[in-house]
């Protein structure tokens, strides 16, 4: 096969695994989507998730183990979150109750040397129970609390490892950090490890993990924004200084 011809087919390859992936973008979309503010439109996430999926397709490197579909995924889901930071409509408010709560849960669990309940980080914030869950729910609702919020995303470290330029002090690094991390997991109570894995590991949204732990979507928020901010909390040594 002659140069011309061989570019032609590794462009048609590529075409190909954009083809067949497209619905990807439209399901990881529609997952980030259930935790985001209605000022957010699909539409644009889907939009930004196809550049990342073309990039991942002139990107991708079939020898590095990886298969293209988990490739294509961080690449959808990080273009995504890239124009979600860009749009910048989270409120100040929110970023400072995140940073109070996290502070808060912190001071409790120095004191009493055990998991912080919500009626301790409430008293601790100087705010009732009812106003520190709606704390809670503004900041799920108004910021994308994850995995990357902690200072190292799991995002990165596939991307990293991926590009194959991972130095051994990375790579001990961002091991100690996953080790870490699902240390700081097992620590959380049942209901909030629970939450977390079917949000995280089963895909489920708010309404459904409702549905499963019978409680409301709102409730879910709440847990879920709560143990986020435990584990923030937990990893403060590992995040870079704002």
């Amino acid at each position: 096969m002659n140069s011309k011809a061989a570019a032609y087919q590794q462009q048609s390859d590529k075409a190909q695994l954009v083809e067949r992936h497209a619905p990807l973008v439209k399901r990881i979309a529609h997952h980030l989507i259930a935790r985001l503010p209605a000022s957010v439109i699909v539409d644009d996430l889907i939009q930004s998730g196809m550049i990342g999926l073309l990039e991942a397709a002139r990107n991708f490197d079939g020898s590095k183990g990886a298969s293209f579909e988990t490739f294509a995924g961080i690449r959808i889901r990080g273009a995504m979150l890239d124009e979600i930071r860009k749009g910048d409509w989270t409120p100040r408010s929110v970023h400072k109750n995140s940073r109070a709560i996290t502070e808060a849960i912190n001071q409790v669990e120095r004191e009493t040397g055990r998991d912080a309940r919500d009626t301790e980080i409430a008293a601790k914030l100087n705010v009732s129970i009812h106003d520190y869950h709606q704390m809670l729910n503004e900041v799920n609702a108004g910021k994308l609390v994850g995995i990357e919020d902690l200072g190292v995303s799991e995002d990165v470290i596939s991307i990293e490892q991926n590009k194959g330029n991972d130095s051994p002090l990375e790579d001990l690094m961002q091991g100690a950090f996953q080790k870490a991390l699902a240390h700081a997991i097992t620590t959380l109570p049942e209901r909030e490890a629970i939450v977390l894995s079917l949000y995280y590991d089963e895909e489920l949204n708010l309404r459904e993990i409702g549905e499963v732990l019978d409680v409301s979507e709102s409730r879910v928020s709440q847990i879920h924004s709560q143990a986020m901010l435990k584990l923030k909390a937990r990893m403060q040594s590992w995040q870079a200084e704002e």
